[in-house]
């Protein structure tokens, strides 16, 4: 994998982890920490999805990779999600 292949799958990483964080409303930083995100929603989304025995509907091949388009648009969903849940104050009533 040459180094130009390597920032276009951290560029398609940050796109699916700024449109997961989108989805579910909760930003957790700037494009870097998004690309982070995209990369462990796309871990997170290829493991639900195997687990579950779902396919791959949009692969992205850059380089000889291939990225989960779609699973780590869902993963970085859920990820965010759980992020949220765990980091937002509680009011006390």
């Amino acid at each position: 994998m040459s180094i130009l292949s390597f920032v276009i799958l951290l560029a398609i990483a940050a796109v699916a982890g700024m449109l997961g964080q989108a989805l579910v409303g909760y930003s957790v930083g700037g494009c870097v920490i998004s690309s982070v995100v995209g990369f462990i929603g796309a871990f997170l989304g290829l493991w639900i999805a195997r687990q579950l025995g779902l396919p791959e509907p949009f692969p992205v091949s850059v380089g000889g990779e291939t990225f989960p388009l779609i699973w780590a648009i869902i993963g970085s969903a859920l990820f965010a999600a759980g992020l949220g849940f765990i980091s937002r104050r509680r009011r006390l009533l």
